[in-house]
């Protein structure tokens, strides 16, 4: 079993709050996790139809059957439980011997934080689990052999523990549960529209979200497009990189950026079966950044934090793609490039940034897909399995 950054965040917190919540995609790993940390604590499935009835219909006595605390999957199936279990954490206001008396956990994010919010504010921890990182993966020594097939595979757990081909795990994974949280989350009569649109997002990696040419190339309206890309921030299939909000220059673009949480769902849906294939597509740049903003999510969600990430773009092409905000305020400009050779070039666009902003060199970072660090009067250029130790200090340092 691979061991999960998030560990002892989620160790720390439960010794702290009397309810622990853990939210993140289905098949992320959320149940192993929570299991294996607070594995003295009774265990509910709420996806199990017999357990879910009863807890719909008696929940009271459902909750009676464990005292003592447990873990509830799936808890927001059944939204009516959060309102008893504020009844019991107000009646126990400390915390109990147990490491932590109830963990919840949940792949639906607006579900689940919307009734947290109503009922348990103040009340509980609320983590964040996102398939296997980079990091994850090699000091497990499960790395793919090559970036290709590291954006081919993604990170879901499933994939590192049985021989599975990305091609056979991703199409089955986006029909089934995809589908299952749109019917919850969404009344979608046209589910052949709707997975039309999900590729033409994935189509668009890396770009400033249009609307409305999304709603047009689907064929739907723009409020129908709106609708349908929240259940995918929902669910925890597209991530929005929100632009900078401080006015270097007056022309800038205001929409964000489209990117997946995991590039092996990126890639099923723009029908890459093969490392070969990945390696060779015209969006091979747009996935390597992709890979690199999820890197920096997960890296932050294992810390607890909310990754401070965004990026700058003026409307005549200038472009940083990312600014990450260190806790002093200060930020550090990177530029994410797909080549294994160092080349003066990447830095183009950072030296316009630095000069608008004013920002030294020391803060500037080209993330490139080679093996060598090193230092230049324009910045550093820095390897993917690097990233990890620089987020580590930024940190660190807070």
């Amino acid at each position: 079993m691979i061991t999960r950054a998030l560990t002892a965040k989620l160790r720390q917190l439960g010794a702290s709050f009397p309810v622990v919540t853990l939210t993140g995609p289905r098949q992320s790993g959320k149940s192993t996790l929570v299991r294996q940390v607070f594995d003295t604590l009774p265990y509910a499935s709420l996806e199990d139809p017999d357990v879910r009835e009863l807890a719909l219909t008696d929940p009271r006595r459902f909750l009676a059957a464990y005292p003592q605390g447990a873990v509830l999957d799936e808890v927001q199936r059944v939204p009516s439980l959060f309102s008893y279990l504020q009844s019991i954490v107000d009646q126990q206001p400390t915390a109990t011997a147990l490491t932590a008396p109830y963990v919840l956990t949940g792949s639906q994010n607006f579900l689940l934080l919307h009734a947290i919010t109503q009922t348990l504010a103040g009340r509980t921890a609320v983590l964040r689990l996102l398939p296997l990182s980079y990091a994850e993966l090699s000091a497990a020594g499960q790395l793919p052999a090559t970036l290709a097939a590291l954006l081919l595979q993604g990170g879901y757990p499933r994939l590192t523990q049985v021989p599975l081909a990305p091609a056979d795990f991703y199409p089955s994974y986006i029909q089934t549960y995809l589908e299952r949280d749109v019917r919850l989350l969404q009344n979608v009569s046209d589910l052949s529209t709707f997975t039309r649109f999900v590729r033409l997002c994935a189509g668009r990696i890396g770009s400033p979200l249009n609307l409305s040419s999304l709603a047009s190339d689907c064929g739907v309206a723009v409020n129908t497009a709106k609708a349908w890309l929240s259940v995918l921030e929902a669910s925890y299939v597209v991530y929005l990189l929100p632009p900078h909000h401080q006015n270097f220059s007056k022309r800038l673009i205001k929409s964000p950026k489209l990117y997946f949480y995991d590039t092996g769902v990126a890639c099923s849906l723009l029908g890459l079966r093969t490392a070969g294939q990945v390696e060779t597509h015209y969006l091979w740049g747009s996935l390597f950044e992709n890979l690199v903003v999820t890197e920096i999510l997960k890296h932050y969600d294992a810390q607890g934090q909310v990754a401070p990430l965004y990026f700058w773009q003026d409307k005549t092409g200038r472009e940083v793609d990312l600014l990450l905000e260190t806790p002093g305020g200060e930020l550090l400009a990177l530029e994410v490039k797909a080549g294994y050779t160092l080349s003066p070039d990447y830095f183009r666009q950072l030296s316009y940034w630095r000069q608008l902003s004013g920002t030294a060199a020391e803060r500037a970072f080209v993330v490139y897909a080679g093996e060598q660090q090193r230092t230049t009067e324009q910045g550093t250029y820095l390897p993917l399995k690097d990233l990890a130790s620089i987020l580590t200090s930024i940190l660190d340092a807070s």
